[in-house]
């Protein structure tokens, strides 16, 4: 089960496409930070939903051959219940590990070389932290759950009276 569960081909298929959706919530929460005046948390939270459309259909296209299925709906479905997870870990992961790091080593700030840009470290790896912690659980279900026919959405059909 180990080698089916991480096997070479979807693992780096899944580790380019999330890479992709991490950097685009890393760019979207990051701008919507400097040009808005939100809070950490809710950059971090609409970078993540902005990175899930990205995510869903590269996911689709490129990883675990799902490109060429008749199941997107149950897919979509699925792949909105992982994302949900997702979303709670990568947010509120951020937020916990961001305070905690203040806490213990107080912020860190890096001036970008020949810029007046100002990166809060703490910040940034904490996001970066939960997005890791995501990454693995998102493999680990998008593979067994979302992109699989485990009879889940059948028996939600039925228990909805859909």
């Amino acid at each position: 089960m180990a080698d089916q569960l991480f096997n070479r081909r979807d693992l780096i298929a899944y580790f380019v496409v999330a890479a992709t959706g991490a950097l685009t919530n890393l760019l979207v929460a990051t701008i919507l930070q400097e040009w808005l005046p939100i809070s950490y948390k809710s950059a971090l939270f609409a970078g993540y939903w902005f990175s899930f459309i990205v995510g869903y259909f590269l996911t689709r296209l490129f990883a675990f051959n799902a490109r060429n299925t008749t199941q997107t709906r149950r897919q979509i479905v699925k792949f909105i219940m992982v994302s949900i997870l997702s979303c709670l870990i990568t947010v509120y992961g951020s937020a916990i590990l961001y305070d905690i790091s203040r806490q213990w080593f107080g912020t860190f700030i890096f001036l970008i070389p020949f810029s007046v840009k100002e990166v809060n470290l703490n910040k940034l790896f904490s996001q970066i932290a939960a997005m890791g912690a995501s990454f693995l659980s998102n493999y680990v279900l998008h593979k067994q759950f979302t992109f699989r026919d485990t009879g889940f959405y059948d028996r939600l059909k039925r228990l909805l009276d859909i």
